[in-house]
């Protein structure tokens, strides 16, 4: 980290950016300053940058699993955004490196045109490989830590580690990721070779069933709860009664109560209102603590 001329970074930055526009939730406060970074030398000089400006960082992918509170971000909030993509076919199996930065969705109908599988039931998770990494992504019985061979990252001094899968502490919608002592940069997958047709049949299988079951249709974090051992939550949630239950803009979902949505311009406060109210009622009624799946960033 030993270059100090930040010229080129400093024209990449933006001042005062509204979180809500890089959050799937479409919600969160002004970051003092934002920046989208493409490449491990963009990211150290944005890293160096703040520190030498003693600022916070925040590191965010898609902004799709996260609620960013109404009074912002202080410091700089930097986007990984790093797409590298590597595929080396064998005979049985494909190892595929992929930077953090690339989304789920295109990754999938890449793989897909490959003839790649073992992808198909997290094809429609939206939001970043990095960011499915660090939550340990997961959806119809498969999750990320289960086709991944090793991660790359770095610290804050800018250091690169390679991990392996075992290393990185994975469990359900967990990494040692969340220590938020690294960033991610790529990781590298084992996925076996497939024929197109069957591929394609699974990922339409697994898109309808997201169709059906989830307000894709309105902005919101994904899963806003997380699931407990033998408790099916949104169930629980249900059964209390609150499909449709509403504080200020944020929504329980009538068409699923796992999910919180953006209903009519939604303040972070009203998301963490209404959070906290489906966490009481679970509770009163049922003696189960239950918690949020979003990750909650920003000034309190």
């Amino acid at each position: 980290m030993e270059n100090k001329d930040f010229s080129l970074i400093k024209q990449k930055m933006i001042s005062s950016e509204p979180m809500k526009n890089h959050t799937a939730f479409k919600i969160g406060g002004i970051a003092d300053l934002f920046i989208s970074i493409n490449s491990i030398d963009e990211l150290k000089q944005a890293i160096l940058f703040a520190k030498m400006n003693k600022m916070p960082i925040t590191i965010i992918g898609n902004g799709t699993n996260i609620l960013v509170t109404d009074k912002g971000i202080r410091g700089l909030v930097i986007k990984i955004d790093i797409n590298n993509l590597d595929i080396e076919k064998n005979k049985d199996f494909s190892i595929v490196t992929i930077g953090a930065g690339y989304k789920m969705m295109p990754f999938s109908i890449k793989l897909l045109n490959e003839e790649i599988s073992g992808f198909e039931e997290l094809s429609g998770i939206p939001g970043t490989i990095g960011g499915a990494i660090y939550m340990n992504a997961g959806a119809y019985g498969k999750e990320i830590k289960d086709i991944v061979i090793s991660t790359t990252c770095m610290d804050y001094d800018g250091n690169i580690y390679t991990f392996t899968n075992e290393e990185q502490d994975f469990s359900y919608r967990h990494s040692m990721f969340e220590n938020d002592n690294y960033i991610i940069l790529e990781t590298k997958l084992k996925l076996f070779n497939g024929k197109k047709d069957e591929i394609k049949q699974k990922m339409d299988d697994y898109l309808n069933k997201r169709k059906e079951k989830q307000p894709l249709d309105k902005p919101s974090a994904g899963s806003s709860f997380k699931r407990k051992e033998g408790i099916i939550t949104a169930k629980l949630i249900d059964e209390c009664g609150l499909k449709g239950y509403k504080i200020g803009g944020a929504m329980v979902s009538n068409k699923h109560a796992g999910f919180i949505v953006n209903e009519n311009n939604a303040t972070a406060e009203d998301v963490l209102k209404l959070i906290d109210h489906v966490k009481k009622c679970v509770f009163e009624k049922f003696g189960v603590k239950i918690e949020e799946e979003i990750r909650i960033i920003g000034e309190i």
